[in-house]
């Protein structure tokens, strides 16, 4: 057998080993129940990589995407196989989520499915719509995948059923549209002074609300868009709405991508890329996606997952697998006017955050009442502290406390001990300036420090999210080496013998 038939070979065996961990992965997950939720586990067939000699998962035997432990039901174009028919281009595009009055559902899915099935077929879309989420909710979400375009079309035909189906029935006079979008992604779609907002509502005709922030909870960080107006009127704004959220979530995903820079962070064990961006998840980021205790998609998707602002400390706020391992502490500091928007209503914010990053997050006190900042002091493993800065960095940007075109920079103290200062700065300023240019932070090491009491000093970050991140990232490696490097060093060096009498 020659290279090439043993490469093959191998390829092959890869590929059913792959196949076999799938199937056995969403065999074990359907029907999986959790706090009262049945998971229904689908998958996405990949045309490219099928051509390509990539994997198919194969549906278990007697999963039904329909079947009666399903929390949602799944309606697309069928594929070459059989599943449904993704745009190639899905990975990135942005879902529509919409919702729609619970009364309406039966009409939008029609007898057997028909009338949904004809709305896929047409837009090549994929639907689904969560019928059974919030039990006895008056509004059902309803998530459509598709293109730009595709989306638009599919919103236009769910709308126009409504509309008939309205005014046949009586049950209601007026039908908006309402559009899901993560909290994080909501502030640029209003803009500075809300004039993205104004110049939508001026240019389509119709009136658009916003539903408050303090519907928000840890486990739900969509708000709810309201467009009143005609089905072509709510059909004009829909699509320039979703333009300005799917703007802000590229914008999001780029910056994501700097993430691979920041050694000794498990982006795995962050939780927070699931929603839609392919790494985070603001995070996170579809209605009811983030799990306690926020391993999102929110993020957060992304970031997106790492829009709103929520909670710190209580002592018992960290898992035992955050509590064994390696804590850091950073001091961030924020415009003091912002302390009341972070600690929330009855300290119920910082509580809820603390929660979610899994960290200790105390507010210092003001040593003068006239200082500009205020230290937060953060405990944590890196997980936790990227979580809690993230979303720290997000809420006084939702919360205004920097203008739409103002980059959130903030400053962050992190200890490092005296014998790694100078490896830190380096020969001349060497190292220094090369995580400057490397991260685009500004990062100082003050010559005049005088040690604390375990031998540490400060190193000063100044700049946005993803900057401080990796400058704070690639510092902590630098201590690493230097502790690793020392403990050799103590390892090697004979112990001096004992004089002989």
């Amino acid at each position: 057998m020659n290279h090439r038939e043993d490469s093959h070979s191998s390829t092959a065996k890869q590929r059913e080993n792959l196949i076999n961990h799938v199937n056995m992965a969403v065999e074990k997950l359907t029907g999986h129940s959790f706090e009262n939720h049945s998971f229904s586990v689908s998958y996405i067939l990949d045309e490219e990589a099928g051509r390509d000699g990539g994997v198919r998962p194969q549906v278990p035997r007697g999963a039904s995407k329909m079947g009666t432990g399903s929390r949602e039901q799944e309606f697309g174009q069928p594929g070459a196989m059989g599943g449904p028919q993704w745009p190639r281009h899905r990975q990135q595009e942005v879902p529509l989520r919409i919702l729609v009055p619970t009364q309406f559902v039966g009409a939008i899915i029609g007898k057997e499915g028909l009338t949904i099935k004809n709305i896929t077929k047409q837009t090549q879309s994929k639907v689904d719509i969560h019928r059974k989420e919030n039990a006895g909710a008056t509004e059902k979400a309803i998530t459509i995948h598709s293109s730009k375009e595709g989306c638009s079309q599919a919103c236009r035909m769910i709308l126009e059923i409504m509309e008939k189906e309205a005014n046949d029935t009586k049950i209601v006079e007026e039908v908006p549209l309402k559009i899901l979008a993560h909290n994080s992604l909501v502030g640029r779609l209003i803009g500075k002074e809300g004039r993205n907002l104004k110049k939508i509502e001026q240019d389509t005709g119709t009136k658009i609300t916003i539903s408050s922030l303090q519907d928000l909870t840890i486990y739900n960080q969509e708000r709810t868009i309201t467009v009143r107006g005609v089905v072509e009127e709510c059909c004009n704004a829909e699509v320039e709405i979703m333009k300005k959220l799917r703007e802000a979530h590229e914008n999001d995903v780029a910056s994501l991508n700097q993430t691979n820079m920041m050694p000794g962070l498990n982006l795995s064990a962050l939780g927070i890329f699931s929603s839609g961006l392919s790494v985070l998840p603001p995070a996170s980021g579809l209605h009811g996606s983030l799990s306690a205790p926020a391993n999102y998609s929110p993020l957060l998707g992304p970031p997106s997952v790492l829009g709103g602002l929520y909670g710190v400390p209580s002592s018992g706020a960290l898992s035992l697998q955050q509590a064994t391992a390696e804590q850091e502490v950073v001091y961030l500091f924020i415009p003091t006017p912002a302390v009341g928007a972070l600690i929330g209503k009855k300290g119920q914010h910082i509580k809820e955050l603390a929660h979610y990053a899994g960290a200790s997050i105390k507010i210092a006190a003001a040593d003068n009442p006239d200082d500009p900042e205020r230290m937060v002091i953060i405990t944590g493993p890196p997980e936790a502290q990227f979580k809690a800065q993230g979303r720290i960095y997000g809420k006084l940007k939702e919360e205004n406390f920097f203008t739409a075109k103002e980059e959130v920079k903030l400053g962050a103290h992190i200890k490092v001990p005296s014998t790694a200062a100078g490896r830190v700065i380096g020969k001349g300023g060497k190292t220094v300036n090369e995580l400057q240019n490397l991260t685009s932070a500004e990062v100082i090491v003050p010559r005049d420090q005088t040690p604390d009491e375990n031998d540490e000093v400060f190193v000063k970050i100044i700049g946005h999210f993803f900057a401080s991140q990796t400058a704070q990232r690639k510092i902590r490696e630098i201590v690493q080496q230097v502790k690793q490097q020392e403990r050799k060093h103590q390892q090697t060096v004979p112990t001096p013998s004992q004089p002989s009498k």
